[in-house]
């Protein structure tokens, strides 16, 4: 499919300016809550220069991916730029083998990103049941996740059913509960000297940690990690198509979160290390934020720091519901999925593709483990970032599409600098978490990510038979509709 054949497909509606795109994806710091202390856990207080690197990482990173947004406008984002450069023009045979790569980036990615709906409505229902002693009484932590997931997913069904532009609005609103409290809860230790450097000087590495093989391969699988949650500011990038003006919307979209992220998950990380200690952190690694917040404001602090984290949940997935669908619905547009998921209403919402999104999630909450769903969810992170800077690399060489005008050009050389990193994801990363979730959690994580990454095939087949036989029955169509219009010419007149 080229470029202008995707006027042929169901659009999304060019509604929102940067500081839109912005909103929806400034869910993203709150990434950090799930591996808060999950990464401590390995690296003590070394934590915190783990997610300085990854979002410095996703600068690197994203910078090619801001550069193919603008040279691609209406693909949307990492699903969409893998999917329209790996495809082969005017292919004769059956199967496209590029086409499939790049709708397996699209489908790695999805998976990565759909999980967060899942993660964050099990921690959604473990801090109501803390939260509220009747709830607690009356239902079980993994009924308050399931009830809660079906509530939180449907009220943003209904927002978003009107379009991105009121999905953003309720950003602004989101943001402004969770983020700015989020700030304060960060800033404040180290206001009122309630931070001690030295939890943080003298905890630096675990003192077992040593430079073989073993820990070489456990930090590989925390960057992998770490960037699952560290990166995702690339997601201001997949509303690509909705932008009013994607060539400058959305490097400042991506750029401005980034910023924001940089500060919020180096400052998080060592606020809590600095306040709990590197033990304190390992004995909440859910929700090191509440002992901080009942250390710095009392029991008052703590009540309002659960009512904002859940507010802030609410706006990360918020970003994931709104991500996965358009990922599903561009893979549709590219006839990488049956078509039926490219629906699209009469407001520009890829309303299947959100329902699809939402049972899913609720299949996954089933689940009840975080960690299991958080590390099948990077093993799709990884190969979906990996690929899709080696599609970079691809539309920089290759003679059309390094043709096509770029309103916004990274640097001289990133194509270096994105297979560098591609390399890094692609295989480093991904040998590095499979070997911690083995250590961990055992293989059964490992097992469900790669199994739903391979469903894909089959699905990928159906959906090429799907397209042909489309377009053979258009085919058939056409000359039948001549045929009969010939053949009323020739009935006599009265």
């Amino acid at each position: 499919m080229s470029e202008n054949s995707l006027s042929a497909v169901d659009h999304l509606k060019r509604s929102i300016d940067w500081k839109q795109g912005l909103s929806i994806s400034l869910g993203v710091p709150l990434l950090i809550l799930p591996s808060l202390g999950y990464i401590p856990l390995y690296l003590s207080a070394a934590a915190i220069l783990i997610w300085g690197l990854s979002v410095i990482q996703g600068f690197f990173q994203n910078t090619a991916y801001a550069e193919m947004a603008t040279t691609f406008p209406k693909a949307s984002g990492l699903p969409g730029y893998a999917q329209h450069i790996f495809r082969t023009d005017n292919y004769k045979g059956k199967y496209d083998r590029g086409k499939l790569i790049g709708g397996f980036s699209a489908w790695s990615y999805w998976f990565a990103w759909n999980p967060v709906l899942a993660i964050f409505a099990i921690l959604v229902g473990g801090y109501l049941h803390g939260l509220f002693p009747a709830l607690a009484a009356t239902f079980t932590e993994y009924q308050l996740a399931l009830l809660a997931g079906l509530v939180i997913f449907a009220g943003l069904f209904v927002v978003n059913w009107f379009g991105l532009k009121d999905g953003a609005i309720l950003g602004y609103i989101l943001a402004a509960v969770s983020l700015i409290p989020l700030v304060i809860l960060t800033v404040a230790p180290f206001a009122t000297g309630h931070v001690d450097l030295g939890n943080i000087t003298a905890n630096w590495l675990p003192a077992d940690w040593s430079w073989d093989m073993h820990h070489i391969l456990i930090l590989f699988g925390i960057f992998a990690i770490a960037q699952w949650s560290a990166c995702g500011w690339e997601t201001a990038a997949i509303y690509g198509p909705e932008y009013k003006n994607p060539s400058k919307d959305v490097p400042k979209a991506l750029f401005a979160c980034g910023i924001i992220c940089f500060f919020s998950y180096v400052l998080v990380q060592a606020a809590v290390i600095g306040v709990l200690g590197v033990d304190g952190v390992i004995a909440e690694p859910l929700s090191p934020l509440i002992p901080v917040a009942q250390a710095v404001f009392g029991g008052a602090g703590t009540v309002v720091t659960i009512i904002m984290l859940i507010a802030a949940m609410i706006l990360i997935i918020q970003t994931a519901f709104l991500g996965s669908s358009r990922a599903l619905h561009s893979m549709s547009t590219e006839e990488n999925l049956p078509k039926i998921f490219g629906k699209i209403n009469r407001h520009g919402t890829p309303f299947v593709a959100l329902l699809v999104t939402a049972a899913f999630n609720m299949v996954l909450i089933s689940m009840g483990s975080l960690s299991a769903i958080l590390a099948a969810a990077a093993i799709g992170y990884t190969c979906a970032n990996g690929i899709s800077l080696f599609a970079y690399v691809k539309s920089k060489k290759h003679a059309a599409l390094a043709s096509l005008e770029r309103p916004f050009k990274a640097p001289k050389g990133w194509k270096n600098v994105a297979m560098a990193f591609g390399l890094f994801n692609l295989p480093l990363c991904l040998i590095g978490v499979v070997y911690l979730n083995s250590l961990e959690i055992g293989w059964a994580p490992t097992w469900v990510g790669f199994i739903v990454l391979a469903l894909y095939i089959p699905i990928w087949l159906y959906s090429q038979h799907e397209s042909r036989r489309t377009k053979q029955k258009a085919a058939l169509t056409a000359p039948t509709v001549d045929l009969e219009a010939e053949d009323l010419d020739k009935l006599p007149t009265s």
